[in-house]
């Protein structure tokens, strides 16, 4: 079932390119992508991170963005629209939005740390304590079931807040606030990384080209980020094109995006490394690096709460933008085939969404026993389906039926509402051939890295 009242639309270019920026920007941007270019060659490897985003990542966004303006329907309603609602194709569009669903229960249970870290900073509570001392907080922190969930729910009540507004009064108006501020806050720490004394070291760490580490496993690490960085295959980017005028040029769209989300990521780690290097310490991935290295170097410093605040409200503004557009990809679905209003909606949505990640929040303390996927704990075996699974399942259904199934004179017309037809041949054979063979190398090498044949094989 189709919404009776006519589809809500972005007010304007730059409210999209906001929150799409805003989709494609979260805690990932801010540790892992400085991390893994410092460990697989530098300079080399932003150069093959390049390349993937050029030659896979924006081909499936512009495809996703199309199927979403084409249809004005969500991931699922799109696919129907396109397909049939007999054709096995509607899988991509279940695949995304399940994806969108299981990422946003687990997500927003470290976005509630972040929070957490926030109002440890303002209380000063790293000033003048031991490493081990800060260390513990987070040890503390994780051990806490009832302060997680609760966080997560405070979380998951923001996202709540801003959906509930709708496209333009709601993520759009707010994405024009989160995102500026988002980059201020980065700036600043930006400026005082490169004043520190490790600033030459961590632009060594990250820009300085060893080719000798650019492994065949470096550049998949390179595909891989490149795909999931985009927010591709967890249906914001089929939702978000949904709400674009038909005018909209989709090539430049996609660039400013991308262009966005890379130049914040490494903007970050020429804002994190510096201190990190500057106080002898080894860069650590993950919440390791995030949780516990950051906040030991924040207590040694001059104004260490005030540049720890920034940071963790860097952080929380960076998951804030993502989760939203995973609530809305889900909330979207449910206006657009159920009928739901947008109130009823996001309200059931994020209330599902808290108790599916309850399980997650005692992860490491009441259930911390209990194993899934290959002896997972119950955390880490929802992050290994969605993101290893999930996606690029999802991307890559959507790249072979826009790339082989989809009418090409469709195609061409949208590309050509926006003003853009000349792109069609070059887009559509790296739609057509590369993205499903990278897309495709993703996942098996996902599959290869989690033992998943072998785990299956020892059930039976």
């Amino acid at each position: 079932m189709q919404e009776s009242q006519p589809r809500a639309l972005w007010a304007s270019r730059l409210g999209f390119i906001l929150a799409a920026a805003g989709s494609a920007v979260g805690l990932g941007n801010i540790w892992k992508f400085p991390y893994i270019t410092g460990n697989n060659g530098g300079g080399a490897f932003v150069l093959v991170y390049l390349v993937c985003i050029t030659l896979v990542g924006l081909p499936i966004m512009m495809a996703e963005l199309m199927i979403g303006r084409h249809t004005r329907r969500d991931a699922v309603g799109a696919f129907i629209s396109l397909a049939g609602r007999r054709s096995p194709w509607q899988l991509a569009g279940w695949t995304s939005v399940i994806a969108a669903f299981v990422i946003l229960s687990y997500y927003s249970v470290v976005a509630g740390w972040t929070l957490d870290y926030v109002l440890r900073s303002i209380q000063g509570a790293f000033a003048g304590q031991s490493p081990t001392a800060v260390e513990s907080l987070f040890a503390s922190l994780i051990a806490d079931g009832r302060r997680q969930i609760l966080l997560h729910l405070v979380f998951l009540g923001l996202c709540l807040g801003i959906v509930i507004g709708g496209v333009q009064r709601g993520i759009e108006r707010w994405s024009k606030i989160l995102m500026p501020v988002l980059a201020i806050l980065l700036l600043l720490l930006f400026v005082n990384g490169m004043l520190s004394p490790g600033a030459r070291q961590a632009v060594d760490f990250m820009f300085r080209p060893d080719f000798h580490k650019l492994t065949p496993g470096a550049i998949l690490e390179a595909l891989g980020h490149a795909f999931f960085t985009l927010s591709l295959g967890m249906a914001a980017m089929i939702t978000y094109g949904s709400y674009l005028e038909r005018r909209e040029n989709l090539l430049g769209a996609s660039l400013r995006v991308g262009v966005l989300d890379t130049a914040i990521a490494l903007i970050a780690g020429l804002a994190i490394f510096p201190i990190v290097f500057s106080a002898g310490l080894e860069p650590a991935a993950g919440p390791g690096l995030i949780f516990k290295t950051i906040p030991v170097v924040f207590a040694t410093l001059p104004f260490g709460n005030l540049l720890a605040l920034l940071f963790f409200l860097l952080l929380a503004f960076a998951a804030l933008t993502s989760a939203i557009s995973l609530l809305e990809a889900q909330v979207a679905y449910l206006i657009d085939e159920r009928g739901w209003g947008r109130r009823q909606a996001t309200c059931a949505l994020a209330l599902l969404a808290f108790l599916a990640g309850i399980p997650s929040a005692l992860s490491d303390n009441l259930l911390g026993g209990v194993t899934l996927f290959g002896g997972l704990g119950i955390f880490d075996s929802i992050d290994l389906l969605a993101s290893n699974y999930l996606l690029p399942i999802a991307g890559l259904l959507t790249a072979v039926y826009v790339g082989w199934f989809w009418s090409g004179k469709e195609e061409k017309e949208e590309l050509l509402a926006g003003g853009e037809g000349w792109v069609y041949p070059v887009w559509h054979t790296l739609l057509r051939y590369l993205a499903p063979l990278a897309v495709s190398a993703i996942l098996i090498n996902k599959i290869a890295e989690t033992g998943l044949f072998s785990y299956l094989a020892g059930l039976f």
